[in-house]
């Protein structure tokens, strides 16, 4: 399984739309919002540079796992490589847990560009503030890496490319990737996965304590996501 894991990773950054919407995308769209936001000087308790570092931070993690990750499952599926796979000693959950391990090692160098940016733009934090946004950024990475592994078994291979874009904009709207959401509709909207990954990454950012709720929430996420990609491997295993 672990050399499964390396020709994944291999495979992921070799890869033209890693390259394009994990990389180059989300870096290109901090600079387009902090100009936007030009005459506004904070958002959610810091400043702009700040708040759309952890943003875009956060969006190219998301799309390497639903753009990137659950486009490449759909396609294995249909030219019989995950099928080819089963015939070998890879034990059961080893397509799926290579799959979670590949993307999570994928979303570390997104990380780290929007972070250069960042700090070209401006943005001053501590050594260890660094390092605590990386790494809760890079873990919590792993609860869409997990998703991305159930939107690609989520339908049909011909049918599942529309099913991941709606999904992956609809997260990124309710966010807040793109603006802040405020009002009644905030309440709502700060309960979604991408709005408590945001939530946490500005925890990190800015030291405030987070919310025993907040945690619970992301853990019960990672635990669904987890657990719905485990059912639909399992079952697209059952009717292959």
């Amino acid at each position: 399984m672990t050399t499964l894991i390396k020709l994944e990773i291999l495979r992921v950054l070799r890869n033209r739309r890693y390259l394009v919407f994990t990389l180059i995308l989300p870096a290109v769209l901090y600079t387009v919002m902090i100009g936007a936001y030009g005459t506004v000087d904070s958002l959610a308790g810091v400043s702009v540079k700040a708040y759309f570092m952890v943003s875009m931070a956060t969006l190219g993690t998301v799309s390497a796992s639903m753009t990137t990750n659950a486009t490449r499952i759909a396609l294995e599926r249909k030219s019989g490589w995950a099928r080819q796979l089963r015939l070998t000693a890879l034990p059961g959950y080893g397509y799926v847990v290579a799959k979670i391990a590949s993307t999570a090692a994928a979303t570390l160098p997104s990380i780290l560009v929007v972070f250069a940016v960042g700090y070209a733009e401006g943005v001053r934090l501590a050594a260890s503030e660094w390092l605590l946004l990386g790494l809760t950024l890079w873990l919590g990475g792993f609860v869409f890496a997990a998703l991305g592994v159930a939107l690609g078994y989520s339908a049909a291979p011909d049918s599942i490319q529309p099913i991941i874009m709606i999904v992956y904009m609809l997260l990124l709207m309710l966010g807040g990737t793109y603006f802040q959401i405020t009002g009644s509709f905030g309440d709502v909207a700060k309960w979604t996965p991408v709005a408590l990954y945001n939530q946490l990454g500005r925890v990190a950012q800015t030291g405030a304590s987070v919310g025993t709720g907040t945690i619970a929430a992301v853990l019960a996420y990672a635990l669904a996501f987890g657990a719905l990609a485990a059912f639909l491997y399992q079952r697209d295993r059952r009717e292959s």
